[in-house]
């Protein structure tokens, strides 16, 4: 990218108002053919508006959108898409029960003559597979699709535009270090082809390691843009959150107590087998390995949302029923889930509503629930985890998607939990709340609550955990105390390189 070029898209003074909150202040944003540009904030800072205006999802209140010189239609999003433009959305939003090669070229289907042409639909959808180097088949249905795999159907989505300007919104989430290389080797490619390609992602070392320049938004406004070598991560983290972030993995001393979750020889056939540990009060145990080693299919049978076929979990010394999350909540047991969208929330109902599920019967009085009741409880919990939202009865879906993780995170916390389960906590969540919900966890294990945490992200796991074990296609290959562990072990572990 040379700067003497001319930009691809530009936004000039963008403004958008939701009600009486202003999602955008002044939003500017310049991209040019042949860069990989990164788009940062904090969640809640207007990112998502921003691409939605791209998008064609939203109309800007002013400001101006010019794209390739001409200025941009806004308000459609079939329009966006013949203009150049192609959104990754950080959730998937995918069609069950249709085919991937449907789901590619949806609303786009290839015809021969009056008759669409299933099998070139199918071949091209393949070739997509293959360029992003996944084994996928484009006839399955995308139903039971793990969210790394449902990613890479959106990103295929994404090619098959042969759009000019990609939006890549945290594309990495939950998508192993091997899928995180092979879709960094697409970004460059695009790159190559003289696409504008803009990477939103809140792991600061991809930012680095791809990205040519930055943009960091803060309270709806751009707060500033510059070449990547000219940033440090530390100065781009002043920049998104205003202040400086002394400590991200705060881990408080705890008390080790008694044994709270032991787990002995369970196994769910084709899932996982003869799976043993212990998670003691006070104590943070970190489930690390390649995404599809098992770990979030241990966390939902420990959970009882799936029935394991062999084997005991034990809480407390009292045997929990298998397949029962009902008998698993009354117990103590709480489990923040991988996806939100499809496992942690009702997206069309409230805030309040959302926070308070999990506390019904607390809340409650004569089987009546008070709506105050469900506020104060939000109100508490949206404060310590600084949520940030306009009103506690707007639907949960017009949350950011880091603000909808900590709604999910604040409705097991209210709970109080014996266990708390937490599957990809800060998936989707800005650095400052990161440093927040870390220091929420080891609080918690201060206060002696056991904590089983599953990531895919190492220096999380590395940085707030007790121990760490290690799964590999279905099994615990390896266990490593705190002060033992380093990512070169735990990588060969995992991926077999080297034993235990």
């Amino acid at each position: 990218m040379v700067a003497t070029q001319t930009p691809i898209l530009e936004m000039r003074g963008a403004k958008k108002a939701f009600g009486g909150v202003q999602a955008l202040t002044g939003a500017d944003l310049t991209l040019y053919p042949g860069e990989i540009h990164a788009l940062l904030g904090e969640n809640g800072a207007g990112k998502s508006t921003l691409l939605k205006a791209l998008a064609g999802v939203h109309k800007i209140d002013a400001g101006s959108i010019t794209l390739n010189g001409k200025t941009f239609e806004q308000g459609s999003t079939r329009r966006a898409g013949e203009q150049g433009i192609a959104v990754i959305y950080q959730e998937p939003s995918l069609f069950p029960d249709l085919t991937l090669a449907e789901n590619v070229f949806v609303g786009r289907q290839l015809r021969s003559g009056f008759t669409v042409n299933w099998k070139a639909m199918e071949e091209e959808t393949n070739k997509l597979f293959q360029q992003l180097g996944v084994k996928l088949d484009g006839t399955r249905t995308a139903r039971g699709l793990s969210i790394a795999d449902q990613q890479i159907v959106e990103i295929a989505k994404a090619l098959s535009t042969k759009a000019t300007v990609i939006v890549m919104d945290e594309p990495t989430a939950a998508l192993s270090s091997k899928e995180v290389d092979r879709l960094f080797q697409v970004a460059r490619n695009l790159e190559a082809q003289n696409c504008a390609v803009v990477f939103v992602s809140h792991r600061l070392d991809e930012v680095f390691a791809l990205c040519s320049r930055i943009t960091v938004m803060r309270d709806g406004a751009t707060v500033g843009t510059a070449p990547t070598k000219e940033m440090t991560e530390q100065s781009v983290i002043k920049l998104m959150v205003g202040r400086e972030v002394s400590e991200l993995y705060p881990k408080l001393e705890a008390k080790i107590g008694d044994v709270v979750l032991k787990v002995e020889g369970l196994g769910l056939a084709g899932q996982f087998e003869d799976i043993s540990f212990e998670v003691r009060a006070g104590e943070i145990v970190g489930l690390a390995g390649l995404v599809g080693s098992g770990r979030s299919e241990i966390v939902r049978a420990v959970f009882g949302v799936d029935k394991f076929d062999k084997g005991t979990v034990t809480l407390n010394g009292k045997k929990l029923k298998p397949g029962n999350p009902s008998a698993q909540m009354v117990s103590g047991v709480a489990l923040v889930p991988e996806d939100r969208r499809q496992q942690g929330l009702f997206m069309s109902s409230s805030i309040d509503k959302n926070s308070a599920v999990t506390m019904l019967k607390k809340l409650s009085k004569f089987f009546i629930i008070r709506q105050k009741n469900e506020s104060k409880l939000a109100t508490e919990w949206g404060q310590k985890l600084s949520l940030k939202y306009a009103t506690g009865h707007d639907p949960v879906d017009r949350l950011s998607g880091g603000n909808q993780q900590k709604v999910v995170i604040a409705k097991w916390l209210a709970t109080n939990p014996k266990l708390l389960i937490v599957d990809e906590p800060t998936r989707g969540i800005d650095v400052g709340t990161k440093a927040e919900v870390h220091r929420l966890l080891s609080t918690k294990a201060q206060d002696g609550v056991a904590i089983l945490i599953v990531s895919s992200e190492l220096p999380e796991v590395m940085g707030m955990a007790d121990r760490i074990l290690v799964m590999r296609e279905g099994r615990m290959v390896g266990q490593f105390d705190r002060h033992a562990a380093t990512p070169e072990k735990i990588i060969s572990v995992a991926t077999g390189a080297a034993p235990v």
